[in-house]
């Protein structure tokens, strides 16, 4: 519980942040794989593995012409069959390269919480030698976030351009089961859409 109050506490204050310029929401449809980092690229783009949503709200620290330094924070769901319904959230730190004004690409890396709820029924031996549900209201864990992403702006709107995106991210869940299987990394591969709110500039 203690994990989950922390990234709450950092939510809040970079959420009040004056630092604050240019804010973004998102949402994105994920497409995830469990396996070694950068291993199943290829079958993301052609099978649904572990299908999920992903809503984002994202604020830069710092721009120029060519380059922001941001900061997101992702709220997302997906269902690993068989293993867990996953709830992720977490907050990453990146940098934005804007390759003209239609095109960037950015990085970023972060940390958060991960509530993993057992897919499957979890049973316990009572001394009566009869079984009862054991699978409670899930497991809190810890992850680590890297991403690359590719951006294309729609210039709909002047004042409001919304941006299409695509992301290709690695998750590492901990810990997933102790005894054996202490790191569970994803592979994961994000389309989606960002628009842009009103500006705290005044």
């Amino acid at each position: 519980m203690k994990s989950a109050f922390y990234i709450f506490l950092l939510v809040l204050i970079t959420t009040n942040s004056p630092a604050q310029k240019t804010r973004q929401i998102s949402i994105a449809f994920m497409n995830a794989a469990s396996d070694k980092p950068f291993a199943k690229f290829g079958e993301l783009v052609t099978d649904i593995h572990h299908p999920g949503i992903e809503f984002g709200y994202a604020f830069n620290w710092k721009t120029k012409p060519k380059h922001d330094l941001y900061q997101e924070i992702k709220l997302g769901y997906f269902y690993h069959r068989f293993v867990q319904h996953a709830i992720p959230l977490y907050t990453a730190i990146g940098y934005r390269y804007k390759v003209s004004d239609r095109w960037s690409a950015q990085a970023a890396i972060g940390i958060g919480y991960m509530h993993s709820i057992p897919a499957t029924a979890q049973l316990k031996l009572e001394s009566n030698g009869e079984y009862t549900n054991a699978k409670g209201i899930g497991r809190m864990q810890g992850l680590a976030v890297f991403n690359i992403s590719g951006s294309h702006t729609l210039k709909i709107k002047k004042s409001q351009p919304k941006k299409l995106f695509i992301t290709y991210q690695q998750i590492i869940q901990t810990p997933f089961i102790n005894a054996y299987v202490p790191l569970l990394p994803y592979n994961s591969l994000l389309l989606g859409i960002s628009i842009p709110l009103k500006s705290n500039e005044k």
